[in-house]
């Protein structure tokens, strides 16, 4: 690859923020869940451009997408595919379902039934498929995207914990501001935006950009706090399910994409403060009292940032030329960090 990391990844932001009006933390983030080999969970009410977002990002990077519309009569094999038999051939063969795309757009998750839900488990954590005893590797990069309306909940069908925890990250799109919907007006007002939205990377670029993603240092200290943030969670009071040591691994990962993005190649401790709300907190499940308290998960997160102390950063390395802003352009700007008190 010719450019480096911070050019390539700005280009995307770019191109996905053409269309995406007034959300560059939510565009960041989707980018940093997608170079952290993660999924993303898009919770938001109808109209506010969840199912765009997804597609955007995946016509930036030109990525081969599918989108699954879950409704309560789809079954599993119409996510996994299924084996046919072949008459002629004498023999089964397999027919893939809309899994088998690089990123996949799941709508309305919460409309399947469970057991259609469960198809995704093994998917997204294992990046396969076994159908008859048979494995299918599913392909590089893979990324699944699900969106869920919150507030109608007649016909629906809660995502269990095991579901959830899969999700690297959840994000709330949010209504855009009076002046992001009035260029919303002029962008939209005549065809489709998607339609006239070209690559600005290849699929084989996002796979090199995951490699080096993983090559960006995680000073013991940093990590220490990433555990200690997630141990919080499981002692919390008005907590009944805290986070798993999934949620560790994802909070490290993400912690990873978004300091590569910054141009780094180490961590930071606000690289993990500014993601724990988003890859926390749709894991955990208040108590009943906090909830009639109408106290919520992403309440509870933000009190501990501010409860654990925070590693003081020591000096760090100059950063690698994969992570050298290329043409002038300065790195991507990292998520604002939620206030916490230091070491």
């Amino acid at each position: 690859m010719g450019e480096d990391l911070t050019t390539t990844a700005e280009r995307v932001r770019a191109s996905v923020e053409s269309v995406i009006e007034g959300k560059p933390e939510v565009v960041r983030l989707s980018l940093t869940v997608l170079l952290a080999e993660g999924h993303l969970l898009i919770e938001d009410v109808p109209g506010v451009g969840k199912t765009m977002l997804a597609k955007a990002l995946a016509r930036s990077v030109d990525c081969s997408v599918r989108r699954i519309q879950f409704t309560p009569d789809l079954l599993p094999s119409d996510i996994t595919g299924v084996s046919i038999w072949d008459q002629q051939r004498r023999e089964f063969e397999f027919k893939p379902g809309a899994i088998f795309a690089q990123i996949v757009i799941g709508d309305e998750i919460n409309r399947a039934s469970p057991k259609t839900q469960s198809a995704l488990l093994e998917s997204m954590e294992e990046r396969q498929v076994t159908i008859d005893g048979t494995s299918y590797e599913l392909p590089d990069p893979f990324m699944v995207v699900a969106t869920q309306n919150p507030v109608e909940m007649e016909g629906t069908y809660p995502l269990p914990e095991a579901q959830r925890d899969r999700f690297m990250a959840r994000v709330s799109m949010g209504y855009p501001s009076p002046a992001a919907e009035l260029r919303m007006l002029d962008v939209h007002g005549g065809p489709s935006p998607l339609e006239d939205l070209q690559p600005v990377a290849h699929a084989d670029d996002i796979v090199k950009l995951i490699e080096t993603v993983r090559t960006v240092h995680v000073a013991e200290a940093v990590r220490r706090y990433a555990v200690d943030l997630v141990s919080a969670t499981r002692s919390h009071p008005e907590l009944r399910l805290g986070a798993s040591p999934r949620a560790t691994l994802h909070l490290v990962r993400a912690a990873k994409a978004s300091a590569a993005l910054g141009g780094r190649e180490y961590v930071l401790p606000d690289d993990v403060q500014s993601l724990a709300v988003a890859v926390l907190a749709h894991r955990l499940l208040p108590t009943a009292q906090a909830q009639l308290n109408r106290r919520t998960a992403e309440q509870i997160v933000r009190e501990i940032l501010q409860r654990v102390p925070v590693p003081a950063s020591g000096p760090a390395p100059a950063p690698g030329p994969a992570f050298t802003a290329g043409n002038g352009r300065p790195p991507m700007p990292p998520h604002q960090p939620h206030g916490a008190r230091r070491a």
